[in-house]
């Protein structure tokens, strides 16, 4: 799909160019959505660009990612979508900006660019270009960054309140420590996405922040880009803290699994050791001995069972006390 931008008054009015259809000249935006060959051509009459491909975008070369071409600044950067399902994912997203337009080609729906086509089209300045709609593109993509780490602290604190909360006599603790265990995979996987696409946002505004002046941005905007650029390097800072507690709560419960483990073996030992001594009186009375003077006593039964009790319940009591159960 291709969509075209284009400043009408204080709004920017998004317009679908369907193929075999010419680019509005004064699109000040296009946006590509999953292109076609006959959709890339379009735009690259109307812009004098070659888009690049799906292959091209996502090569990991610092140079096949921030480039310059015949004028025009290519910037790859890696977002995130999907966050809010169990498969979060990530997608390469170019930023192409030639002259006074913007070219972006994506094949995900990250929400940042319906927020901000929506922002813009009730309300822009009248001196809106290519280059600031992407500080603002880039601004809102922070920001959704800002939204998922937030979310993402609250949930491993969920989840660090599981891993050290009491257990109940009724649940089953091995399918408690298995949920434990999918939810901190799912936090961190989606946290190393995360801190992936800060990696590369971080690459682009340092790129996008030296081109500035050459693309014609506004100093407000190159200060605002500036801004970004921390708010990049504050985040990184708090996926970093965030990893280190997701490492720490792995620890921690299979630390938790080990010492259920241990206590399933202790009990096995245990019983083995107190069932030991009534085997041996056992064993003793079950020989085949002619001569042996207690199979002739009257109470010999009974005495050979309390012996086996007190045998079993003697270990039993000596650990209790000495605190090994």
């Amino acid at each position: 799909m291709l969509f075209a931008h284009v400043l009408r008054g204080s709004s920017l009015v998004r317009i679908e160019v369907k193929e075999g259809e010419p680019c509005p000249p004064d699109a000040i935006w296009i946006d590509l959505v999953a292109p076609t060959a006959g959709e890339d051509k379009i735009v690259e009459a109307a812009v004098g660009v070659m888009v690049p491909t799906r292959e091209e975008m996502a090569e990991i070369e610092v140079s096949s990612r921030l480039y310059i071409e015949n004028g025009a600044r290519y910037m790859t950067a890696t977002v995130l979508y999907n966050t809010e399902t169990d498969k979060p994912g990530t997608t390469a997203i170019t930023f192409i900006i030639a002259g006074n337009k913007l070219v972006t080609v994506r094949y995900d729906e990250p929400k940042p660019f319906s927020y901000l086509a929506g922002k813009l089209s009730k309300a822009c300045a009248a001196n809106t270009s290519g280059p600031s709609i992407m500080v603002e593109l880039l601004d809102a993509i922070i920001d959704r960054v800002a939204d998922i780490l937030e979310r993402l602290a609250a949930e491993v604190d969920k989840v660090s309140a599981r891993v050290f909360e009491r257990n109940a006599a009724r649940d089953d603790p091995n399918q408690r420590y298995q949920a434990i265990l999918r939810a901190i995979g799912r936090k961190g996987d989606l946290l190393s996405k995360t801190r992936e696409s800060l990696v590369s946002l971080n690459r682009l505004v340092l790129f996008f922040t030296n081109e500035a002046e050459a693309v014609g941005l506004p100093k407000d905007q190159r200060t605002h880009l500036k801004s970004v650029a921390r708010d990049i390097s504050s985040l990184t800072d708090h996926a970093s803290f965030l990893a280190n507690k997701i490492t720490f709560l792995l620890d921690a419960t299979l630390g938790m699994v080990s010492l259920e483990q241990n206590n399933v073996i202790k009990l096995f030992s245990v019983m083995a050791v107190t069932l030991m001594p009534p085997t041996l009186i056992a064993s003793i009375y079950g020989m085949n001995f002619e001569h042996m003077p207690e199979l002739k006593w009257l109470y010999g039964y009974p005495l050979a069972l309390i012996a086996m009790v007190i045998a079993a319940v003697g270990p039993y009591l000596f650990f209790k006390w000495k605190r090994w159960l």
